[in-house]
């Protein structure tokens, strides 16, 4: 899925407009109508609804919102300046509201005054997504004391105060939504942590905007979907063998973390390899064959990997549990001296790397690394917030030809030619030493299958989501284990099988 710029939407809106025979007013209530279906299946009809509508068209959206629910038998209180001129559409919208006596409409002076029902949702209608300066100060108190009511809150397109594009102030008033109602896509704002936080859950709505414009338009910034999946994923010959699916090297774990190179061992194994070796210190040998026996054991060293001998024809995955030994370090720097094919690299192997930033030139073109913002920080240096990290690592993409994988919420896949792709698989319960151990190990064993350095990018942080998502529904975000991640990989592709649109 496309992700546009405010200004993108809005050329979009007026394409759709000129050429498709339906009115801005039509849109309004399409859009208002997709809101209408999940606001009911939400709340039944003992609830309340307090609308606090702005007077441009993100207003109208929610005048529209309030008649509908009003004729689906919900009681609707709306909140608005009367003072201030309307756009032409919220205009339209404002007097059908006002025409039906049972929708009380109020100015926001009465707010403090207003005794809301114990049942009472509060809809944020008050900008979309034009706003491009901080609220006003008058504003900015109305969104304060919304966002201190204890009742749940629903934003229509964009929660106020956000910008579309950017990062907002410091001290910026942003509603704090629980549930965003968007349309046609997601934005940019919605996919970073800074603002991201403020959307609650979002779902996104289509509204009937211009497929050809959305076909045409060029843009650099996507959403990973499963439409894009289906596209990337290569479903099994039976015509095949261990060899159709390549060879990948995990090179991982040192004495005491063992288990890091268990965890990316085991995802390469459960993601497709079809022969998989793990090069590792000879105090994991035990471990290791008893834990993974389908994988090969390479000897690296006693207690920490010294050297490593790998097959020239394998794909390599480096860095879980390899501490930053002297040793380890000349090792990993004289094997990427000598590699020309594309490597993965986390985790210690990271942590070599940014110890010189000539190191960095070793990495073959097309490789792939996936650091944590912290790993990000030390490779390339600090950056105020996730916005300007995301520009540093496309500068850092195209400067070096790889592919960088933010690891974050939504974990972002940057190519060297400038194009960013938001995962929105995945969830809190990911956040536990092992997870980024396991995504190594997918990705290597993508790229070994034969899948493209992007392509590896792409379907690997999904997939690594996914699997995450199938074990927190079934052990919960507190209890599921990167272990039990690993393990839904397989339900993972059950998954794809079953929805390729092939079948």
């Amino acid at each position: 899925m496309k992700i546009f710029s405010a200004q993108q939407i809005k050329k979009w809106d007026a394409f759709s407009i000129l050429n498709n025979p339906i009115s801005s007013i039509q849109l309004m209530e399409i859009a208002a109508g997709s809101c209408v279906e999940s606001i009911i299946k939400k709340y039944d009809p003992a609830h309340s609804f307090c609308f606090f509508c702005g007077n441009g068209n993100n207003g109208g959206d929610g005048f529209a919102l309030a008649r509908l629910l009003y004729e689906k038998g919900f009681d609707v209180t709306v909140f608005a300046d009367q003072n201030k001129k309307f756009s032409a559409e919220a205009l339209v919208n404002f007097e059908r509201c006002k025409a039906i006596s049972g929708i009380n409409i109020f100015g926001f002076d009465h707010v403090n005054d207003f005794s809301f029902k114990e049942s009472t949702v509060i809809i944020d209608a008050l900008f979309g997504i034009g706003l491009n300066r901080p609220v006003e100060e008058a504003t900015a108190k109305l969104i304060l004391f919304l966002n201190d009511l204890n009742f749940p809150k629903v934003s229509i397109d964009i929660p106020s105060g956000l910008m579309l594009d950017e990062m907002i102030g410091e001290n910026a008033t942003v509603f704090k939504a629980d549930h965003t109602l968007t349309f046609q896509s997601w934005k940019k704002s919605f996919l970073h942590p800074e603002t991201g936080i403020f959307c609650g859950k979002i779902q996104v709505f289509d509204i009937g905007l211009s497929k050809e414009f959305y076909t045409h338009e060029i843009i650099n910034d996507y959403v990973i979907d499963d439409s894009l999946i289906h596209e990337i994923y290569k479903p099994r010959s039976e015509f095949s063998h261990k060899g159709t699916f390549g060879k990948a090297t995990i090179v991982a774990g040192s004495f005491g973390k063992i288990g890091a190179a268990v965890m990316a061992t085991k995802s390469c194994l459960r993601s497709g390899s079809g022969i998989t070796f793990v090069a590792a210190p000879k105090c994991g040998y035990e471990i290791l064959q008893n834990s993974c026996p389908e994988a090969m054991f390479i000897s690296g060293g006693q207690n920490h990997i010294v050297d490593f001998d790998f097959d020239e024809n394998s794909t390599v995955g480096i860095g879980p549990g390899l501490g930053t030994y002297p040793e380890t370090e000349t090792s990993i720097l004289k094997f990427l001296k000598n590699t020309i094919k594309p490597v993965v690299i986390d985790a210690d192997a990271l942590n070599i790397l940014s110890k010189n930033p000539e190191h960095l030139k070793l990495l073959p073109k097309k490789s792939i690394i996936t650091p944590h913002p912290k790993e990000f920080e030390r490779l390339f240096g600090q950056t105020k917030n996730s916005f300007e990290r995301l520009r540093l690592a496309r500068q850092k993409a195209e400067e070096l030809q790889i592919y960088i994988i933010l690891k974050d919420h939504h974990t972002q896949v940057i190519t060297p030619e400038n194009q960013v792709y938001y995962n929105i698989t995945g969830n809190s319960g990911m956040a536990k030493g092992g997870s980024g151990d396991a995504l190594l190990g997918i990705i290597t064993a993508l790229l070994a299958q034969g899948y493209s350095s992007q392509h590896a990018a792409i379907f690997g942080v999904w997939l690594h989501g996914k699997a995450g998502d199938f074990a927190a529904e079934k052990f919960s975000k507190e209890a599921m284990l990167p272990s039990d991640l690993i393990e839904e990989i397989g339900n993972v592709f059950k998954f794809l099988a079953k929805k390729n649109p092939s079948d």
